[in-house]
């Protein structure tokens, strides 16, 4: 567990506060999202079902206590595709939990480039469905489209808007609309799951109970723009709901004081 007790901030849309410090590598036209021929067909599988399931499953059961509630509401499209919003709170939890929340479905993350830079371990994530954030025009086709197909297969398509980690933190920073783009154009289902953090009957740890809501679709009536935001404003108004849920503060985080002169 972070051993840091206090975190200090300035900027609640920009600051990280990820202890692990990943050169990313650049993501441009050249990077390949979807590897479809059979023996990638086959790692996906591997690694997803085989190893990284069953790893995920235990992690949080013993590591968190990890309890879901709402789950139920994922199961009713079980068939079709959807977008799933988080918070970014735990850097291996965030990585473990969405395919927790919907299993038996694929969940494809979208990523900071980070994750896909060690050697080695980055064939592993993208085996997994890591969906990395593109520097280039030509790659941000190829990202787009891969979203889109992965959601017309009837995966879901995990995003965390906040964009950057910090730990246990128990409420939910301000995010932009600019990934609501997605469902939108898509007239796709949103949900959001919204990790908290609460006591233990016993044992100092807290546990995470991540609660699920939706779905959300998008106002039609509206303007494309328009949509965007007001899908933002009901995923970001429920998570805060959710949020109060945590009753555990493992960090404390403060706001740094502006300088005089």
């Amino acid at each position: 567990m972070d051993k840091r007790k206090i975190i200090y901030f300035e900027d609640e849309l920009n600051d990280e506060f990820s202890t692990a410090v990943i050169p990313p590598r650049r993501i441009d036209e050249t990077y390949v999202y979807r590897k479809d021929s059979p023996f990638k067909k086959f790692t996906h599988f591997f690694w997803y079902r085989i190893v990284a399931t069953p790893i995920a499953f235990f992690y949080t059961k013993i590591a968190h206590r990890h309890k879901i509630v709402g789950k139920s509401a994922l199961r009713k499209f079980k068939k079709s595709g959807y977008f799933l919003y988080g918070n970014h709170t735990h850097a291996l939890g965030d990585s473990v939990i969405p395919s927790m929340l919907t299993l038996p479905k694929d969940a494809y993350v979208i990523v900071h480039p980070s994750n896909v830079s060690i050697p080695y371990i980055r064939r592993v994530a993208t085996s997994l469905g890591a969906l990395p954030l593109p520097d280039t025009l030509g790659a941000y086709k190829n990202f787009i489209s891969a979203v889109e197909s992965r959601y017309n297969d009837g995966c879901a398509v995990v995003i965390y808007p906040e964009a950057h980690i910090w730990p246990y933190y128990t409420k939910i920073r301000p995010f932009k609309d600019d990934s609501f783009h997605y469902p939108v154009k898509l007239g796709a289902p949103v949900f959001c799951f919204t990790n908290t953090y609460q006591k233990r009957r016993f044992g100092k740890k807290p546990k995470t109970v991540t609660y699920v809501d939706g779905p959300f679709f998008p106002n039609k009536e509206l303007s494309p723009t328009e949509q965007r935001a007001d899908l933002r404003n009901r995923v970001y108004e429920r998570m805060c709901e959710r949020a109060e849920n945590s009753n555990v503060v493992v960090i404390e985080y403060k706001r740094k004081e502006k300088e005089n002169g």
